[in-house]
């Protein structure tokens, strides 16, 4: 399974090992770090990469709650059927300005342990951990 990571600057770090922790229990994690290029189409390739996509995890901070691409690729998302049931919220950082749609969606609430997280996700997403990692 293809799944978008939404997240801003301020939680890259995070974001870095979480992207590892699902990439090892066996999902394709977009990493622009590693695919974007000086000079590349920033706009046009997050819009490829939500294309690819059959999910998204965002990580909610108070940082990117406030972000206009983290909006952005929310809105993406919940226009898209394809991401019904497949918009997983994940509160990396306490912030009381969660978006109201997001409120109403199960939220994964982020531990120290990126690989707990992931296993986490990969409930909400429907899928087992042990299935995920084996």
């Amino acid at each position: 399974m293809n799944v978008f990571l939404s997240y801003t600057e301020a939680d890259a770090k995070w974001a870095g090992q979480l992207r590892a922790a699902l990439a090892s229990a066996g999902y394709e994690v977009w990493n622009p770090a590693a695919d974007l290029e000086p000079g590349h189409n920033w706009h046009l390739e997050v819009g490829r990469a939500l294309e690819r996509s059959d999910a998204m995890v965002v990580l909610l901070s108070p940082s990117s709650v406030h972000s206009p691409s983290v909006v952005s690729e929310i809105e993406y998302a919940l226009s898209d059927a394809r991401f019904r049931g497949r918009l997983i919220p994940v509160l990396v950082k306490p912030t009381a300005d969660i978006p109201w749609i997001l409120r109403r969606l199960p939220l994964v609430r982020a531990t120290k342990d990126a690989a707990e997280t992931a296993e986490r996700i990969a409930v909400a997403l429907g899928k087992s951990p042990v299935a995920a990692v084996a």
